[in-house]
């Protein structure tokens, strides 16, 4: 779908984006890479089923292939207490060393091999739930095109639809393409909980913007051209960075920026985002980046034309209200 900035609505292919973007935009991408962060063990000695969602390293929010130590979510987190251990298959086990918010825990691993060959072997990418199909072939469909940087816990799913041929049909037309990387984690999926939007808290994310991204950005800003956001990842990092330093500027950072209706966006002007959860933060970004009303209407308009929600399903093409 495509909403346009007076309200209009279109229905065309994903494959048809070309024609919406002008020679001069500058479209940009997330090259974040999802990791195995699900893990399947059992409870030493009852030998219950135990899943972890690693979230990130103990440390740090930014991925870190050495860290040993990490904030997960558990379950059952009930069962799962200091001092109990998790064995996995093959290679290691986990030892539980403190008990979190939100049924988080921090574990602290004890491998035979590399993290990261842990990983591969037994860890699988973490599907969203309502996903009841774990083959290989959904876990490589749930990678973009041009995923490079490990670290998220979930894809940047409005990217998922993009092919190395349309990017390179993109390219051929005049268009700048710039990479970032934003890693995703709980801030982007976990459900608003509270009455008030003002009072979710947003985790925190990790970013990093090249200098090559960064100086691009900022000549298209003071050119005045536009920039085409390929998700919600890209408009939080762009946005929140700009939040930070009062322009694009390169570099590692973290941002925890809530966008919600009235905030004033200063870089991004066309966004493709997939259609969201109710009571999610994107919704709420995505309302704020369009106007809420147009956002209503566009969501009916595509519940009656029998569009696809949520990770795998159609896309819009948003300009800004």
């Amino acid at each position: 779908m495509v909403l346009r900035r007076d309200g209009n609505f279109e229905d065309r292919l994903f494959s048809d984006l070309p024609e919406y973007l002008r020679e001069g935009d500058v479209l940009v991408l997330n090259e974040t890479r999802v990791i195995a962060a699900r893990l399947r063990g059992r409870r030493e000695p009852t030998g219950g089923n135990v899943e972890l969602l690693l979230l990130h390293p103990a440390e740090s929010t930014r991925y870190d292939s050495t860290a040993l130590r990490w904030v997960a979510l558990a379950r059952p987190a009930r069962r799962l207490r200091c001092g109990e251990r998790v064995v996995f298959a093959p290679g290691g086990s986990a030892e539980i060393v403190a008990e979190l918010a939100d049924g988080a825990r921090e574990v602290a691993f004890d491998l035979d091999v590399p993290f990261e060959t842990f990983l591969e072997r037994a860890g699988t990418l973490p599907l969203p739930p309502y996903i009841h199909n774990d083959s290989l072939d959904a876990q490589e469909r749930y990678q973009t095109v041009f995923a490079r940087v490990p670290g998220s816990v979930a894809a940047p799913t409005a990217s998922l639809h993009f092919t190395g041929a349309l990017l390179e049909r993109i390219a051929k037309a005049g268009i700048e393409i710039v990479r970032i990387v934003l890693d995703v984690g709980m801030g982007t999926f976990r459900p608003i909980a509270t009455d008030s939007i003002d009072d979710h808290p947003m985790h925190a994310e990790t970013y990093t913007i090249p200098a090559a991204a960064a100086t691009a950005l900022e000549r298209a800003r003071a050119e005045k051209r536009r920039i085409v956001a390929a998700g919600t990842t890209v408009v939080r990092t762009l946005e929140g960075n700009i939040q930070t330093h009062g322009r694009i500027v390169p570099g590692d950072g973290v941002t925890d920026l809530f966008i919600t209706p009235g905030f004033a966006f200063a870089a991004v002007d066309v966004m493709i985002t997939n259609f969201h959860l109710p009571r999610s933060s994107l919704l709420v970004l995505v309302s704020a980046f369009a106007g809420r009303e147009r956002v209503l209407s566009a969501y009916r308009e595509a519940v009656a034309r029998r569009y696809r929600f949520f990770s795998f399903g159609d896309a819009m093409l948003v300009e800004r209200a």
